[in-house]
């Protein structure tokens, strides 16, 4: 049995900032630095194998941070643009309620929780999936299915295709979730790719 632990990196300026970041390479807050130290923390008894990012430095910070955190540093990791945040477009910089006032609170909302209408120039989490989880496949379940235990730090909508896939979610049901920045989701995983257990570690305060 393997584990794969899924993190949504720590809270980004734009986050903050209640902006659309997509594929704009945005620093970590303060406050983002230390989601990734202690979601580390929270699996410093879980040695790790293999670790796995986007190319945005927000999941690259928070993925390296948390390997301290776990007393970990050393683990070798890889970078693929396959795991990067959805592409959102001609919304991305944009504040979410001066999105809401130039486009209708209505289409913003089609936008951002239809299953597969993607913004203007950008993807819906359709195709994100369509590139995220090619490359959970290929790279990231089979070592679970060797008895390895992997940490993949990436995005909201990157990762929601993959607990999509784990958790098998219809596309009605994808759209009701949302991941928190820096909470580990740990994974046991046995040797065909089946889920046999999840857990969310959240923090005890």
């Amino acid at each position: 049995m393997g584990k794969i632990i899924l993190l949504r990196h720590g809270e980004s300026q734009w986050n903050l900032e209640n902006r659309f970041t997509g594929w704009v390479d945005i620093p970590l807050t303060d406050k983002g630095r230390e989601e990734a130290l202690e979601a580390g923390r929270r699996i410093k008894d879980i040695p790790l194998d293999h670790g796995f990012t986007s190319v945005l430095i927000r999941a690259i910070e928070s993925l390296q941070i948390a390997l301290r955190g776990a007393e970990q540093p050393n683990v070798p990791f890889e970078k693929d643009k396959a795991l990067n945040e959805r592409m959102y477009g001609d919304l991305q910089g944009l504040n979410k309620e001066e999105t809401a006032q130039k486009f209708g609170a209505e289409q913003v909302h089609i936008w951002r929780r239809s299953y597969d209408v993607p913004p203007p120039n950008g993807e819906s989490l359709k195709d994100t999936a369509a590139r995220t989880l090619p490359y959970f496949r290929e790279k990231i379940l089979p070592l679970a299915q060797r008895s390895e235990n992997v940490i993949v730090v990436a995005h909201g909508n990157s990762l929601r295709s993959i607990v999509m896939e784990l958790d098998q979610l219809s596309k009605e049901e994808i759209l009701q979730l949302n991941l928190t920045t820096g909470v580990p989701i740990v994974y046991d995983i046995d040797s065909t790719g089946k889920v046999l257990k999840k857990n969310i570690l959240e923090s005890a305060a």
